[in-house]
């Protein structure tokens, strides 16, 4: 079992009523409205429950003239639990994930190297925030007219790209002179960060 498909495993395990079906079903292969009238649910909540068992791999089904019924895959449950945990991870990391989300962002809403249209979410907007913020260089002062016509090259509203540049720390201001700070927003300016 690969470790991604542990974690799949355990959170699917974590549901009382999945645990009683498939109690249930180690004693005997049985259709959805036998288990529903067993464990006193409804059939589609059933229904429900099976679907994720068997997208984890922990029940199969086979079609019998009106009903599906399913089968308990005991293979999956007989590796220990030290097995899984210490099992070379597969799944991307954190870091991956979060540079594959980026790249996602800039390639929807950054078209030939220009922001037609901000997103509303907070997220995706400070991601394109800050690759802007990627054309100015750390520590050099820059006039007020210098960050505008650089802001302007990659979006229009350049007065809101500057407060977000001073809001979320990438740049500080003394004046009319902006002087570069940070090429990444600190957790610490994240909303909810707290």
């Amino acid at each position: 079992m690969k470790s991604h498909s542990a974690l799949s495993l355990f959170k699917c395990l974590a549901d009382t009523s999945r645990l009683q079906i498939l109690k249930s079903l180690s004693k005997e292969d049985m259709y959805v409205e036998q288990l529903a009238k067993r464990l006193n649910l409804s059939s589609a909540t059933i229904s429900n429950h099976m679907k994720k068992l068997e997208e984890i791999g922990a029940v199969k089904s086979r079609r019998e003239q009106y009903y599906t019924t399913y089968t308990l895959c005991p293979d999956i449950f007989s590796h220990s639990i030290i097995d899984l945990i210490t099992k070379e991870d597969s799944d991307p990391t954190a870091d991956e994930r979060e540079q594959a989300y980026r790249k996602k962002i800039l390639s929807t809403f950054m078209q030939n190297g220009k922001i037609s249209n901000m997103p509303a979410q907070l997220k995706k907007k400070l991601i394109l925030i800050e690759e802007i913020s990627q054309s100015f260089n750390i520590d050099v002062p820059y006039s007020e007219k210098e960050m505008n016509l650089k802001i302007a090259e990659y979006y229009d509203d350049f007065c809101m790209v500057r407060r977000y540049f001073i809001d979320y720390g990438l740049f500080s201001r003394e004046g009319d002179i902006y002087i570069k700070r940070n090429n990444k927003i600190s957790n610490m300016h994240m909303p909810f960060a707290h």
